[in-house]
């Protein structure tokens, strides 16, 4: 077995199918197929249901494709050390961020990173949920986690960037707009909220909030996105609360901070022996503002 048995067997999981995954791999599908049938023979096991629908790793693939992953990524590192040796940063950063965490800060610090060393890609990984999050960071397929609280288990160095901080988002018109100042969560009580999927970080801490609060207001709906959410709470469906970096653009008027402030920590979890690339991105994400861009009582 080699490597580059791994990356079609690897190919063939995530597209689902051989077609597909020859075309992404530049290869004719009768090639892929008898590479993958050799691999099972080396194996000694299928690794995959053929159905009409395509591909599908059995039991015994799923448990293969763990330890491809693992060894793939150990590959690419090596590489990414081997040229970074050289002074150039080139291969795969892979990354792990919590739903709307420096959705203003990382995709800066990826381009400037990006700018200076072209070669460089990167993977992000948006709000795994807490199964993924601990698959990820225990196979060392990561090489830097952006998150509120580290994961359990996680054997990551820890690097304090900061704090996000949470504004409420109304509708338009709504008269609570018309105040300049901040407003206390007590003032949204009666309405309806916009709130996030169940799994994720974010609603786990506007639950746990509204909880500390003594406050059970009706959810009127959920979105799977912050965006989705501004949006829906900006034609009056309900209001939310959001990360205040996390708001799109043209959306910041129908913001308010809340009283006290609301905030959580930002914490980078970069890999241990972590490799160049992965401590350049570090630096950049340590020189950005955390504490609120684009939403400031100031500005109104």
């Amino acid at each position: 077995m080699n490597l580059r048995q791994y990356e079609y067997a690897l190919t063939v999981a995530e597209e689902g199918s051989i077609t597909a995954a020859a075309e992404r791999l530049g290869l004719t599908q009768p090639s892929l197929s008898q590479q993958i049938g050799t691999l099972e023979k080396q194996v000694g096991v299928r690794l995959f249901t053929r159905t009409p629908q395509g591909m599908t790793p059995t039991v015994a693939g799923r448990a293969f494709l763990v330890e491809a992953e693992v060894a793939a990524t150990a590959s690419r590192r090596a590489f990414i050390a081997a040229r970074a040796a050289d002074g150039d940063l080139t291969g795969e950063l892979i990354i792990a961020v919590h739903m709307g965490l420096g959705a203003r800060q990382l995709p800066r610090a990826l381009g400037e990173l990006r700018r200076r060393h072209p070669h460089l890609q990167v993977t992000i990984h948006e709000e795994p949920d807490p199964t993924d999050m601990e698959r990820l960071a225990r196979q060392g397929t990561l090489d830097l986690l952006l998150v509120h609280e580290i994961p359990p288990g996680c054997t990551f160095d820890i690097h304090p960037l900061g704090k996000e901080s949470y504004v409420a988002v109304l509708p338009q018109g709504h008269p609570l707009l018309r105040r300049r100042k901040s407003l206390i969560l007590e003032d949204l009580a009666a309405e309806g909220w916009v709130r996030f999927r169940r799994t994720s970080k974010l609603d786990e801490y506007l639950a746990r909030l509204l909880a500390d609060h003594g406050l059970a207001p009706r959810t009127v709906g959920r979105a799977s996105q912050i965006s989705t959410a501004v949006r829906l709470a900006s034609e009056g469906l309900g209001v939310t609360i959001a990360p205040s970096s996390a708001i799109p653009d043209g959306f910041e008027h129908l913001t308010r901070p809340l009283r006290p402030a609301l905030s959580e920590p930002v914490i980078a979890g970069l890999r241990r022996a972590a490799g160049r690339a992965e401590t350049a991105l570090l630096d950049q994400l340590k020189r950005q503002d955390w504490s609120g861009i684009g939403v400031s009582a100031a500005k109104r």
